[in-house]
């Protein structure tokens, strides 16, 4: 089975599961939902197959060929166009692309696309506008907000009733931890799991998120090759 933090929903516990850095396994009754797996296949070898896998972007970690050709099996895949595009054509046969604002499924799990990009000019090369996705996964009656690689867009501020966020930070490429803090406190996760973060300095964040939202600081490096 799937070990990590367990998160009540009215059809059983979601299990949040860091993998690293940006990589990480959601469980959900049978469901195994793997995202940006990379680092090859030696990672995951003592964990459950992958019943679906969501891909934010072609950054090199978040997307990596080999480790998608050695676990995904026959999991249904979503990505981005971009990463849809460059998939080998045994992956492609399995997978589906979502654009910023769409909506898809996974195993009958309902899942859309968010905008996910940079807003600072000069890191707009990094996740220009319309390439990334994040993704809103909805498991039992909560909603799981995966960011990807981004900045605080007008879509994520604008989100309501999301239960569990991951949010990534680490400069120059996305958030600095004083942007997470003021996009958690806009719109109040009811929890909030900083990833993708690097060598940022997460005390920003300690007694500073709203009422609201619980912090849950996690070690995305213990698995580090």
């Amino acid at each position: 089975g799937l070990d990590g933090d367990m998160i009540p929903t009215a059809e059983g516990d979601i299990v949040v599961h860091p993998v690293n850095h940006a990589s990480l396994l959601l469980g959900h009754g049978d469901q195994v939902i793997y995202v940006d797996p990379v680092g090859g296949a030696a990672l995951y070898a003592d964990l459950p197959k992958p019943t679906a896998i969501l891909i934010t972007h072609g950054h090199g970690d978040h997307f990596d060929v080999p480790t998608l050709e050695a676990i995904a099996g026959d999991a249904p895949i979503i990505t981005n166009q971009d990463v849809f595009d460059k998939l080998p054509e045994g992956l492609k046969a399995q997978a589906s692309a979502l654009a910023n604002g769409a909506a898809g499924t996974l195993n009958g799990v309902a899942v859309s696309a968010i905008a996910a990009h940079n807003t600072t000019p000069d890191r707009m090369n990094y996740h220009p506008v319309g390439v990334g996705n994040g993704y809103l996964i909805t498991l039992g009656d909560k909603i799981v907000y995966v960011a990807g690689d981004t900045e605080p867009t007008p879509e994520m501020l604008a989100l309501t009733g999301i239960a569990v966020a991951f949010l990534p930070m680490n400069l120059p490429y996305t958030m600095t931890p004083e942007q997470a803090l003021e996009a958690i406190n806009t719109f109040k996760p009811a929890i909030v799991y900083p990833y993708h973060y690097g060598e940022s300095d997460l005390s920003v964040l300690e007694g500073a998120v709203n009422a609201d939202t619980e912090l849950r600081l996690r070690d995305w490096y213990a698995k580090a090759g």
